[in-house]
């Protein structure tokens, strides 16, 4: 998404937003819509299963080299989404998005400078970034 985007989606996003304009009624439909994210992964590996979970201790070690530790270290995902778990993470993931600009328009917050902000503490901090 380009800055254009995402400041006509948090501009959208104002206009639609009726009936939780609440600060309260917002943090809570962030809250259960992150949830809801949470919910539809974890029914991609219980119920569908196109995705596994293959969780262990990461082998990483102080004397491992950056690109040695990112090669060495395990998302822990075995598989790849099927088509219907895809859309509908992606689906939950578009409404998280939309309470998080919600949140943003309230607190009178710009997205983009958001993205930005963090995009630059990415670039410059690098794999340092890990807070």
């Amino acid at each position: 998404m380009n800055s254009l985007d995402l400041k006509q989606f948090q501009e959208q996003v104002s206009e639609l937003l009726l009936r939780h304009r609440s600060l309260l009624d917002v943090l809570s439909k962030c809250q259960q819509s992150n949830a809801a994210v949470h919910r539809s992964v974890v029914k991609a590996v219980t119920e569908c299963g196109c995705i596994e979970v293959n969780a262990k201790k990461q082998q990483y070690s102080a004397e491992m080299s950056l690109k040695d530790a990112s090669q060495t270290l395990d998302t822990h995902i075995a598989g790849q989404l099927c088509e219907n778990c895809l859309e509908v993470i992606s689906a939950e993931l578009g409404k998280n998005l939309f309470y998080t600009a919600s949140l943003c328009n309230l607190l009178q917050i710009d997205l983009q400078e958001i993205v930005s902000d963090e995009s630059k503490k990415c670039s410059t901090l690098g794999f340092f970034n890990l807070s």
